[in-house]
């Protein structure tokens, strides 16, 4: 018998799985394994399908479906991929000079409609790309933490063009915070990705099944849409 993973020959035995069949050990690097698996490993064209499913909206049970994976399988490959998501943007650098920011914020749960998360956005009018993000409530509190998200040259540059929640008032530079009415079109840049995101991401839909049921994928994924969206403006 040889192990999967490093093709040696030092083989113990290691109990029986839940399913009653003789679990294997392999004292070189550690793999355990059993002899003659149902399930193979999956392949590398299998998860980066999955990678591009994970940005349409999708319910993780469609995506099992489509790929032929577990669903057991997949939520452990999702909570892996979201845990190791950057919670930071990644913008092109921008010199120091006149910019001018959107900042919105969208309602959103977890696990139940009593569970609100807030999600505050900031867009960059010009290049399009989002440059802020913070997830929380909707207060000063979450308002400081999307302004705190923003690269340094816009927290030292931009001018921020907002709704009239309060939040905002007590947070950004007075000299450079304009509130808006919708009328003004001043903010329909981020009010549209706002739709952009409901659209491609399932669990922020209003009436949905595949809402999150945990904050840290709830976070993750948004995240994990982010990075895309502004990886794609750059290609």
């Amino acid at each position: 018998m040889y192990c999967p993973k490093c093709q040696s020959t030092q083989i113990i035995k290691y109990g029986h799985t839940h399913y009653g069949k003789p679990r294997f050990r392999c004292q070189d690097c550690g793999r355990q394994f059993v002899e003659n698996a149902s399930r193979q490993p999956i392949d590398q064209p299998t998860r980066q399908l999955i990678d591009k499913l994970l940005l349409e909206r999708l319910a993780l049970a469609a995506i099992a479906r489509v790929t032929g994976v577990s669903e057991r399988w997949l939520q452990m490959y999702v909570n892996q991929k979201y845990q190791k998501t950057p919670k930071a943007v990644e913008v092109a650098q921008k010199k120091p000079g006149q910019l001018t920011i959107q900042l919105d914020e969208m309602w959103s749960f977890v696990g139940s409609k009593e569970n609100k998360q807030w999600i505050w956005l900031a867009i960059d009018a010009d290049t399009r790309e989002i440059v802020g993000v913070f997830i929380g409530d909707r207060s000063r509190q979450s308002a400081k933490g999307l302004w705190k998200s923003l690269p340094a040259v816009y927290r030292q540059c931009a001018i921020c063009y907002t709704d009239f929640w309060e939040a905002y008032e007590q947070v950004l530079p007075s000299k450079r915070h304009r509130a808006v009415g919708k009328e003004t079109g001043k903010t329909s840049l981020i009010e549209r990705f706002n739709n952009t995101l409901r659209q491609r991401v399932g669990r922020l839909v209003r009436k949905t099944l595949s809402f999150s049921k945990k904050l840290s994928n709830h976070i993750g994924a948004i995240w994990y849409f982010v990075h895309h969206y502004n990886a794609s403006l750059r290609s």
